[in-house]
């Protein structure tokens, strides 16, 4: 079965005014001391991972748009049709947000996260108990629930800065309001639940696809390596570039892993249907580009992606499978501008973005330009459903956090320059390799540095880097003409939507809802009640 299909189990105690309620447990739940007897049930705890927390995040909804753009939305450099109903997006794009106005939609993020991480806890306590595992098994699940402990952490310690370190089950009522840990010691965590994932061969050295669709070793390590790059930013600025080098370079060097390239004529001109940018789009997943990817599968009606209805605008419903479309990563003006309209393969009609559409009597329908990238033919022309996974970490990123981390650690070196020149001679199609590099070669660190910035704007759109980058340089990209940017200081910079960022709006809201249920939390700098 190509899917991995996760079996949600909840551990927990649900806390009310009735004493008597809270000595049993409601039929709907299994207590940890019913459960975990035997491998599968190991095993089931982990699958939930798969769905629970973060990875939930990416999951698609037609009107709001994923909640992974949330971040987009606050750069301003993306739009979305429905925002007259999404509230959410206007309060990001009009930095408008509070504790009390996102109280219910980031309260949901919380909420979200902190359940993975409870179910992370109750599997990293449980596996190693749990009889009939055999102890290399119990190492791969645990490592596996190490690793989504970490990656919840490390959404929520950039979403909101330093939240409750919660790291044992919970299993009474003891310990209910935690205080906020400093965003130094939540980084701490996560590196210590990622290396253990990376370490002693706990997880698969192969693709995720040749995994059984499981976290590998590539997957935990890539984490770690934009882990530390993220901390070597603000606002933590903790210099551990060159560790974010030496994890990038083990997982480049591994042989795992590598860039799909365009499939050319005879001529060597690229074909423009089967780009690596199409392949990306028509494939599933591309198994030796895409390091970790959210699964979605066409006929579990839960498990379906709805990436593909935000292909199109809503006027284009009327003519394609689906009854709703929305361009709600629609790009603005100012994002397009990013990309080199003549060098720029990403920015050609049908690449990443579309504005058309051909009819089968041969017409053309116009539209908004919207993300191509998400266009599912089967899924739009004829089903209305998709099974097409989506990539949330991929191996252009590692190429350019290794690119990046390098030059800042070493200088502009011979390898950063290579590892920058395979995203940028991928996207370039006008250029050879050479000349890409020769571009990059003689560039100062900070001019070097700035160029890898482009790229992950321009290349990595897609997986919503966008906001995390713009927190971590402090720096806003400012677009020019045809692929000209400039990085200017995101505070005080004033954003195509006409708000202002201020210091504060670096991080999210502490939702007012959890304030009143934890009076040991303190609210975010700028957002008080």
């Amino acid at each position: 079965m190509k899917k991995l299909i996760a079996i949600m189990v909840t551990a927990g105690v649900l806390a009310t005014s009735c004493s008597d309620f809270l000595t049993e447990m409601p039929k709907d739940e299994i207590a940890p001391n019913q459960f975990f007897k035997n491998s599968d049930h190991a095993y089931n705890a982990v699958n939930g991972l798969y769905r629970s927390g973060v990875p939930s995040l990416f999951g698609a909804s037609v009107y709001a748009g994923s909640r992974l753009m949330f971040g987009p939305y606050m750069s301003g450099l993306v739009d979305n049709d429905y925002k007259g109903q999404e509230v959410h997006v206007q309060h990001a794009q009009e930095l408008t947000l509070n504790s009390v106005n996102m109280s219910g939609y980031l309260g949901g993020f919380w909420r979200d996260m902190y359940l993975g991480i409870s179910r992370a806890n109750n599997a990293i306590k449980y596996i190693p108990t749990t009889p009939g595992l055999a102890e290399s098994e119990a190492d791969k699940l645990l490592a596996e629930a190490r690793f989504f402990r970490a990656m919840n952490y490390y959404y929520l310690v950039r979403f909101f800065g330093g939240v409750p370190l919660i790291t044992e089950p919970y299993e009474s009522l003891e310990n209910l309001y935690v205080e906020r840990a400093s965003i130094a010691d939540v980084y701490a965590l996560i590196i210590e639940d990622l290396t253990f994932a990376a370490q002693d061969g706990r997880l698969a050295e192969t693709t995720m696809s040749g995994n059984g669709n499981r976290i590998t070793h590539g997957a935990a390590q890539s984490l770690l390596a934009e882990v530390y790059l993220t901390m070597s930013g603000y606002p933590l600025q903790a210099d551990r570039y060159a560790d974010a080098a030496s994890e990038a370079r083990d997982v480049i060097s591994s042989g795992v892993y590598n860039l799909t390239q365009h499939e050319r004529n005879a001529q060597g001109e690229v074909v423009l249907a089967n780009s690596a940018y199409n392949k990306a789009r028509i494939a599933d997943n591309l198994p030796n580009e895409q390091i970790y990817y959210y699964e979605f599968m066409a006929d579990i009606s839960d498990f379906r992606s709805g990436y593909t209805q935000y292909a199109f605008p809503v006027s284009m419903a009327p003519e394609l499978a689906y009854a709703i479309f929305n361009n709600a990563y629609r790009p603005t003006a100012a994002l397009l501008r990013a990309y080199d309209s003549d060098a720029d393969l990403r920015i050609q009609e049908k690449q990443y973005f579309h504005s058309s559409l051909t009819r089968a009597d041969g017409s053309v329908a116009n539209f908004n330009t919207a993300p191509h990238i998400w266009f599912d033919e089967e899924a739009s022309l004829e089903t209305a459903t998709s099974g097409k996974d989506l990539p949330i970490m991929t191996y252009a990123n590692i190429l350019l956090v290794a690119a990046e981390a390098i030059a800042q650690s070493e200088g502009v070196t011979a390898e950063a320059v290579d590892y920058l020149a395979q995203v940028r001679s991928r996207a370039y199609w006008k250029q050879t390799t050479a000349q890409v590099k020769a571009d990059l070669a003689g560039l100062t660190p900070q001019q070097f540095v700035e160029e890898v910035w482009k790229e992950r704007l321009r290349e990595l759109l897609f997986e919503f880097h966008v906001w995390f980058d713009i927190q971590r340089t402090r720096q806003f990209p400012v677009t020019g003409d045809n692929g000209e940017i400039d990085f200017v200081d995101v505070i005080g910079h004033q954003n195509n939507f006409g708000a202002t960022y201020s210091e504060d709006h670096l991080l999210f809201p502490i939702p007012d809802e959890e304030i009143q249920r934890n009076p040991s939390l303190d609210p975010n700098p700028g957002y008080g009640n």
